[in-house]
């Protein structure tokens, strides 16, 4: 089997005097693969290389998805690959009081608003303007509830109506003074363009919060200085370095590494089975060559 890997994959330095605090902060819906092995001793090695420490998050906010099974399973899988991580381990679903307290002040800026739309909706509204603006996730929420009269809202919020909370993009720039800017050790210094998301979500109608505000709360509270994820992750810090500076929160260094693709240049998943650890694992693949598959031999 062969996996190739994409550029930026390397372990190179950012400027970073602070002490270096760096997570793995996988997600318990499905047994963890080589890409995720990738982006763990990535992690870790990196931590290990400035004398740092390395953390493990579980995002395990989508009670619909997340299973104990998958929890246990990732455990198992990175102290195979001989990993260790410091306990307790944080699982974002008990930090929810957190996230809470976030949108409170955020929605006491002005800068959200309650989103009834179903995905029907809002492919609608985007059907009937063809021009509509894209992103890195597609087409941008076309502010269908942005506009609505604020006594419907009020009447729709007090009746119970299904919502998510949206961030009000264009009140969240205008409190800035200035640019937003951030380092990745690969990439170089960056200028945020948040507006790439448009009116982004922050709760969805069946989560009380996201993966942005979720993971840019969580890596200030835990003292993360380097947060290292993969490109596919690249656009995601243009919404989080807004977030930093809405809720005064420090901004880490980033390092977005490459992602393994299988034989055919597609990306791993989590459907892919056949590249498993626990797969790997139970056809005899020993720790070391699986480390050696995920892009980081043993010297």
């Amino acid at each position: 089997m062969t996996v190739s890997r994409q550029p930026a994959s390397g372990l190179v330095s950012a400027p970073e005097t602070r002490p270096v605090v760096a997570r793995f902060a996988p997600s318990p819906t499905g047994l963890l693969h080589l890409g995720h092995a990738h982006s763990a001793l990535f992690t870790a090695r990196h931590a290990a290389a400035a004398g740092g420490r390395f953390l493990l998050r579980l995002e395990d906010i989508d009670a619909g998805r997340c299973r104990p099974e998958f929890e246990a399973a990732i455990l198992e899988d990175l102290a195979w690959l001989g990993l260790t991580w410091e306990t307790p381990v944080w699982r974002q679903s008990a930090r929810l009081e957190a996230y809470k307290a976030a949108l409170d002040r955020l929605d006491a800026m002005g800068l959200l608003y309650p989103c009834f739309c179903t995905r029907k909706d809002i492919l609608a509204e985007i059907a009937a303007s063809p021009s509509a603006p894209h992103g890195p996730d597609g087409p941008l929420y076309p502010g269908i509830c942005r506009a609505m009269d604020p006594g419907d809202r009020a009447a729709r919020v007090a009746a119970g109506v299904p919502h998510a909370l949206r961030l009000d993009m264009a009140a969240a720039l205008a409190r800035l003074s200035g640019p937003l800017v951030w380092h990745d050790a690969a990439a170089g210094p960056q200028t945020a363009a948040p507006t790439l998301f448009g009116d982004v979500v922050l709760a969805r109608k069946d989560i009380p919060t996201s993966y942005h505000l979720a993971v840019t709360v969580d890596d200030a509270a835990q003292g993360i200085t380097l947060v290292t994820r993969g490109l596919d992750l690249f656009h995601a810090t243009h919404v989080h370095r807004l977030l930093q500076a809405l809720l005064d929160l420090p901004t880490p260094a980033y390092h977005h590494h490459g992602l393994l693709t299988d034989d055919s240049g597609r990306r791993l998943a989590k459907r892919d089975n056949a590249r498993a650890l626990r797969t790997l694992r139970e056809a005899g693949v020993t720790p070391a060559e699986a480390r050696a598959m995920a892009g980081f031999p043993d010297p």
